[in-house]
């Protein structure tokens, strides 16, 4: 039977294409296609173009998806893969996230030029993220280092530290395991002190609500514990209207019919955090992750969210 071509959209640095790829591959083992009959299509978008600002001063996420979005929403792409942590929580009209992939690890990753460890950087060294997450993280960590906007793919951002712009960085460690890098990550960051962006570490698919053909192709590619925790994590930050201008972490584990929730909120300078873990059925997953938010909101005041704009 001859298949109908698949378009894959994917921004063009060499995660999102191992991404892409990696999708293409489990859609050709999962239905026997032949590698021709899937394209994978590069798009450029506005967040990678606009290297020279933050992201939160000229749009936040959605400028990594959003000229992928027209394409899907036009059909001049079938699907679209992104980083699940990249994804703003509120999609356009008409298109959905119909799966997520299994996890990596969702670690964050210590980079650094001369020493292993966050704690081993001597006093005001200079430590480089784009992630007001990681910025917060680290200054709560280490008040005394000098944080710095820090933009770039994966290779860039590696090389930056190696030519001594900056003493660290840190990068999401699936991504290195991905890129076949995982060797360069010095120090793994404990996920209870160092909480790691809701999403971090899997995959998603985002396709057209009612595109049946190209749902049932992928729906043997979703994995259930990674989409459970995905709708924990995603919920939590849509309750809090998390933005690229909000520092907030996330992370949900699922074991068993149990799903295990710890999020994080913090001032920009570190200097305030508010916790919350929960835990519950699995089928509550967006439910608990929502409550999580308000407990959390509750917990900080409302004076800690007027600090955040």
């Amino acid at each position: 039977m001859q298949t109908k071509t698949l378009k894959i959209g994917t921004r063009g640095s060499a995660l999102a294409l191992a991404q892409a790829r990696e999708t293409r591959d489990l859609l050709i083992k999962a239905h026997g296609f032949h590698e021709d009959d899937i394209e994978i299509t590069v798009i450029s978008t506005s967040g990678d173009r606009i290297q020279d600002r933050p992201l939160a001063e000229v749009g936040g996420k959605g400028l990594f998806t959003l000229e992928i979005e027209e394409q899907l929403a036009d059909g001049r792409i079938d699907l679209a893969v992104h980083s699940s942590k990249d994804m703003p929580t509120f999609l356009p009209d008409g298109l959905h996230l119909s799966i997520f992939l299994e996890r990596e690890d969702p670690r964050d990753a210590f980079i650094g030029r001369d020493v292993r460890s966050l704690m081993d950087l001597p006093q005001e060294a200079v430590v480089g993220s784009a992630s007001l997450r990681r910025q917060a993280l680290i200054r709560r960590a280490r008040p005394d280092l000098k944080v710095v906007n820090f933009r770039g793919n994966v290779e860039t951002r590696l090389r930056k530290v190696a030519d001594g712009q900056v003493d660290a960085t840190f990068l999401a460690y699936a991504g290195l395991k991905r890129l076949g890098l995982g060797h360069v990550a010095m120090e793994l960051m404990d996920v209870r002190s160092f909480p790691p962006a809701p999403g971090q570490g899997a995959i998603t698919v985002e396709t057209r609500i009612g595109d049946d053909r190209v749902d049932t192709l992928l729906a043997p590619l979703n994995h259930l514990p990674t989409a459970t925790a995905l709708a924990c994590e995603r919920a939590f930050l849509a309750a809090l209207d998390g933005s690229c201008r909000t520092p907030i972490a996330g992370l949900a584990t699922i074991s068993g019919d149990t799903v295990k929730f710890h999020g994080m909120i913090l001032l920009p300078d570190g200097s305030e955090a508010h916790e919350v873990f929960s835990e519950g059925a699995s089928l509550r997953a967006a439910e608990i992750g929502r409550e999580a938010a308000l407990r959390v909101r509750e917990l900080a005041g409302p004076h800690f969210f007027n600090d955040w704009h």
